[in-house]
């Protein structure tokens, strides 16, 4: 979704720097691209250019949980079981939503397994986002089709039926330029054309 996203972006004009783990897609042309591999990575990238971004979208699915001792050779097999002890990863939407006086637009994504609304409304102020897009994960996270809900602080709810992710990234798009200019005009700041 976070490539659909920067590439409908794009299309409308907008300067994007894409932060990306592994995955086997294409970058869209004229995006700065920002690889990372870990967590960890991540979360120092994201930190490093949200302040001069005007929206930060946070949609990767990055690990809630890493191994605590990362073993330097290959773990040989051998009979019985084996534990391994997980710490939790930080938490990069949550320490964006947690800066004080941000300039940007936060907005979050929840694939979500049941109780969606519920859920993405929850992790909405948990995460003191202004925006966050939901989706039922049971469709697939590998699908190139998703049908989204999305929250937005306020209380008001839109939902975009099931799409491409393309046509669904032109759609989110959309949505986050008029919140923006909405945001940035009650607070009388200039805004710029990046995302």
């Amino acid at each position: 979704m976070g490539y659909a996203i920067a590439e409908a972006a794009i299309e409308t004009g907008h300067e994007v720097i894409l932060i990306s783990g592994p995955v086997n897609l294409r970058p869209p042309h004229h995006a700065k691209l920002v690889s990372v591999s870990t967590s960890d990575e991540m979360f120092d990238a994201v930190h490093r250019h949200a302040d001069n971004c005007d929206v930060c979208i946070l949609c990767a699915a990055v690990a809630d949980y890493m191994p605590a001792k990362v073993s330097p050779v290959k773990i040989k097999k051998r009979a019985g079981n084996l534990s391994l002890e997980l710490i939790p990863t930080r938490d990069i939407l949550d320490s964006l939503g947690r800066r004080q006086n941000r300039q940007f637009l936060l907005v979050g994504f929840a694939a979500e397994t049941n109780d969606v609304e519920q859920n993405a409304a929850q992790k909405l102020h948990a995460k003191n986002c202004d925006i966050m897009v939901a989706n039922d994960a049971r469709l697939g996270m590998e699908s190139d089709e998703n049908e989204l809900m999305i929250l937005f602080r306020d209380g008001e709810m839109k939902k975009i039926s099931r799409a491409p992710k393309n046509i669904l990234g032109r759609e989110l798009v959309k949505i986050f330029s008029e919140f923006v200019t909405k945001m940035f005009d009650k607070k009388n700041v200039t805004i710029t054309e990046r995302t």
